[in-house]
C-alpha cells in the first residue's frame, strides 16, 4: 500500500487507545478520536490519552511541545462545556493520575519522584497529589501541607498531633481525600495560624408546604468579632435554605462571600444498617469564579453535618483572603 492510512478507533471492548497505538506503530500518520474519548457507545479513542502516549512513550512528533502542558485545562474544558464531571482517575489528565497516598510510597516519591511516577505530571499540565487518610505517614502530612501552602516540615511540633487529630476524624466518618479544604483549616488550627471568622451563635430550620409544593426557610444568628446578625432566608431545601441564609448574614462583614457558590452536595451514608438513624457524611464542591474547593462534615443529622461542610467552605474562602 502506498498511500497514507489512517485509523478510527471505538471503545468498545475498551481498546480503542491501544488499537490506535499498534496502528501507530504499523505505520499509519493520522489517528482520530475525541477529547475525553466522548462518542456514542462507551466512546472513541482519547484523545487526551493517546497523544501524550504517542509523543511520550512512542517518542513519535505529535502536537507541538508547546502546546502539551495546556493537555489538563483542554481535558477540563471540553468536560465543563458538555456538562459532565471530571473523571479522576483519567490517564494523564485525570487529579488521581499523579496522586499518592501509602506513607512509604509518598516518603519515595519524596525523595524520588521517579520511582513512582513515570512522568513530570506537569508536562501535560497536571499536578502531583498527596492523600492524607488514616494511612496517612509523617510525609503524607508534610507534603499535602507544603502542597496547600502552609507551614510544615518534619521538625514541626504539631505534627504528631495533626496526624492523631486526622486518624481520629476518619475514624468517625470524616474522609480527607476528597476535602482538602477542610484538612488545610484542621492543619491551620492545630498549628494556631487561624482564628475562626464568625460564630454561628444559633440556627433554626423549618418546612411549609401543601399537596402541591413545600418551602423551607432556615433562621440563622452569627457572631463577628462584637457584632450580630440574625437573618432569615427562604430555599428549595433545608441545606439550601442554610446556605443562603449563612451568607446572607456574613456578606456584610465579608463581601468576597459574594462570589461564592456551591457547586456540587454529596450525602454518604456510613451505617446503612441503622436505617434512618444512620451517620451520613456530606461532601461540599464550592466555587468563587476562579478556585474551586471541597469540604466535608460528617453527624447522625445530615443538616448538622451540612452545616458543618458550609462553615467550612466559607471559612476556607476567608482564609484565602487573609
Amino acid at each position: 500500500i502506498t498511500s497514507p492510512l489512517g485509523i478510527h478507533t471505538h471503545n468498545d471492548i475498551g481498546l480503542a487507545v491501544a488499537s490506535a497505538m499498534a496502528a501507530i506503530e504499523a505505520g499509519v500518520v493520522l489517528a482520530q478520536g475525541t477529547i475525553n474519548g466522548y462518542g456514542e457507545r462507551t466512546g472513541n479513542c482519547n484523545l487526551t490519552t493517546l497523544i501524550p502516549n504517542v509523543a511520550f512513550k512512542m517518542k513519535r512528533s505529535c502536537v507541538p511541545e508547546s502546546s502539551m502542558p495546556k493537555l489538563k485545562a483542554l481535558s477540563q474544558f471540553i468536560d465543563e462545556v458538555a456538562n459532565v464531571r471530571h473523571d479522576p482517575r483519567q490517564p494523564w489528565v485525570g487529579s488521581a493520575a499523579f496522586a499518592h497516598k501509602g506513607g512509604m510510597h509518598v516518603n519515595a516519591v519524596q525523595k524520588l519522584a521517579r520511582t513512582f511516577e513515570h512522568i513530570n505530571p506537569e508536562v501535560v499540565g497536571n499536578s502531583r497529589r498527596v492523600l492524607v487518610s488514616d494511612l496517612a505517614g509523617r510525609s503524607n502530612i508534610v507534603l499535602k501541607a507544603q502542597e496547600l501552602g502552609l507551614p510544615i516540615t518534619n521538625e514541626t511540633p504539631e505534627l504528631r498531633a495533626i496526624l492523631n487529630r486526622i486518624k481520629e476524624l476518619e475514624y468517625e466518618g470524616y474522609e480527607f481525600e476528597a476535602a482538602e479544604a477542610s484538612l488545610a483549616l484542621l492543619i491551620m488550627k492545630c498549628l494556631r495560624k487561624t482564628e475562626p471568622r464568625f460564630s454561628l451563635e444559633a440556627y433554626h430550620v423549618s418546612m411549609r408546604g401543601s399537596a402541591r409544593d413545600s418551602i423551607c426557610e432556615a433562621t440563622v444568628k452569627v457572631r463577628v468579632q462584637d457584632k450580630y446578625a440574625h437573618t432569615v432566608a427562604e430555599g428549595i431545601g433545608p441545606v439550601n435554605a442554610l446556605d443562603s441564609a449563612l451568607r446572607k448574614a456574613l456578606i456584610s462583614f465579608y463581601p468576597v462571600l459574594e462570589s461564592v457558590q456551591l457547586t456540587d452536595y454529596k450525602v454518604r451514608i456510613l451505617d446503612s444498617k441503622s436505617g434512618t438513624a444512620a451517620k451520613t457524611r456530606v461532601l461540599i464542591e464550592s466555587f468563587d469564579g476562579k478556585d474551586e474547593w471541597s469540604t466535608v462534615g460528617v453527624s447522625h443529622n445530615i443538616i448538622e453535618a451540612s452545616l458543618q461542610a458550609l462553615i467550612d467552605s466559607i471559612e476556607y474562602r476567608l482564609l484565602k483572603e487573609s
